[in-house]
């Protein structure tokens, strides 16, 4: 049998943590709470109902929170988590929809909220951004899914492996369908139901959320795609202008004069896209090193954890 859990990030969400710890328990081995600095009872009511609780000293935001619940994950030797939110948006009767995916071989289950016709009772300007955030996830990242930025998923063992959670924002949800896809892991989508109903301890606006996850989606993309976002367009604007400087040599073989305002752009064109196509192949190759000693710390880091779990468990043998 494998061992699982379910992890959910927690800020001052007395009102609703006693039930989603219930709900998930009927589906799991063990209901982690990672309490994000609340200031209300949510860690004592967690603690109370059987919960391992993490908790930080202060709120340090939803990539913070979630990076803990994969901690946490490893640390147990989880064979499979499920991230839930702690607020009542997602109905933890859903879980196992989750996670029967996971035992046909799947590393990681997203619950979405748009496919198989859902999405019809998300508020408009919340799905606009959403879809927003998708397009940009799926641009950046190589991937496609309809929801990038759902709460809702379950993850199998080589998942929880491989996802080291950097990010302490919001943008964590896209951070790791962009390491899925570097790690090579398989990612489906199952339907679920989301309340917008639930009265939510957070009171940063959805709207700020959202510019803030974007900038920082863009960010990734111009570090992971430097050849399509530099030197492709690069290349494009010089061509433009040596076509324009061909134009302009055969203008005046023939008599003709350059006007002063298009030679001017014929020349900046010419070398902005120069400049923009060596920049995306230097950024290439600096990404690719970055990338090759990023898998060799992440690699070490396996090693170290899996060491220290073989070192415990002889420990408690003894």
């Amino acid at each position: 049998m494998s061992f699982v859990i379910a992890a959910m990030p927690a800020y001052n969400e007395e009102r609703s943590i006693a039930k989603m710890v219930l709900g998930c328990k009927k589906y799991v081995d063990q209901v982690v709470v990672v309490d994000d600095g609340s200031s209300d009872a949510t860690a004592s009511i967690a603690e109370a109902l059987g919960a391992y609780v993490v908790r930080h000293e202060k709120n340090s935001g939803y990539g913070a929170a979630l990076r803990s619940c994969f901690e946490a994950a490893r640390n147990l030797g989880a064979e499979k988590m499920v991230i839930i939110d702690s607020d009542g948006q997602h109905d933890a009767a859903e879980i196992p929809k989750l996670l029967d995916p996971l035992n046909n071989g799947c590393d990681l289950v997203i619950g979405s909220r748009f496919c198989d016709g859902n999405g019809k009772d998300i508020p408009a300007y919340r799905k606009v951004g959403m879809k927003v955030l998708d397009v940009a996830t799926n641009v950046a990242g190589g991937v496609s899914v309809t929801d990038s930025q759902s709460g809702f998923r379950a993850y199998g063992r080589r998942a929880i492996e491989s996802i080291y959670i950097k990010d302490s924002g919001m943008s964590a949800g896209s951070e790791v369908l962009l390491q899925a896809k570097d790690n090579d892991l398989s990612i489906k989508e199952v339907p679920i139901h989301c309340r917008y109903d639930v009265e939510r301890a957070s009171t940063q606006n959805p709207v700020s959320h959202g510019v803030k996850t974007l900038i920082k989606i863009l960010h990734d993309m111009e570090l992971r795609r430097p050849l399509y976002y530099f030197t492709v367009p690069g290349i494009l604007l010089a061509a433009v202008g040596v076509g324009m400087g061909l134009d302009f040599l055969r203008v005046f073989y023939h008599g003709g004069s350059l006007a002063y305002g298009p030679t001017l752009l014929m020349i900046l064109l010419t070398l902005v896209g120069s400049f923009l196509a060596m920049t995306g192949i230097i950024l290439h190759s600096i990404s690719k090193m970055m990338i090759e000693f990023k898998n060799e710390i992440e690699q070490i880091r396996k090693t170290n954890h899996v060491h220290g779990h073989n070192a415990g468990n002889k420990a408690r043998d003894n």
